[in-house]
């Protein structure tokens, strides 16, 4: 499953996040994205609290890892020491937010400026500006 999240590089963000989100998911550890983290157990609390308490933490703790192993090396210094799964993805959307918004903006300007220049055939003009597009 990890072979098919793609590794964080700073520009592919979006699809790696959607990927990160699906795989975690597929393997059902997701449970640290999806729920807050629960109160500390007491005397009083039933097994069923146990469970979940075992559950998060160890949701947690793999997503975490799964998380760096996904990120590039450069990367990973750049970003905090993390204790919450949900609070390392939303820290690292923050860094590529606006990364994303820059590579959208090239790619528009790509797109809205680029001109047939004859130089390869009509063929892979149109296929390029497909691709720019997608």
């Amino acid at each position: 499953m990890v072979s098919n999240v793609p590794l964080l590089t700073g520009t592919n963000f979006s699809e790696w996040k959607e990927k990160v989100e699906f795989t975690l998911g597929v393997l059902d550890l997701d449970l640290a994205l999806r729920q807050e983290e629960p109160q500390p157990l007491t005397e009083d609390s039933t097994g069923d609290d146990k469970a979940f308490h075992k559950a998060w933490e160890k949701a947690n703790r793999l997503s975490i890892m799964f998380l760096r192993m996904t990120i590039a090396s450069n990367i990973k210094t750049s970003l905090p020491v993390a204790e919450k799964a949900s609070a390392y993805l939303v820290a690292i959307e923050e860094r590529f937010k606006t990364a994303d918004k820059s590579l959208a903006g090239k790619l528009m300007a790509d797109l809205t400026t680029i001109k047939y220049d004859g130089t390869r055939s009509m063929h892979d003009h149109c296929i390029e500006m497909t691709n720019l597009a997608a």
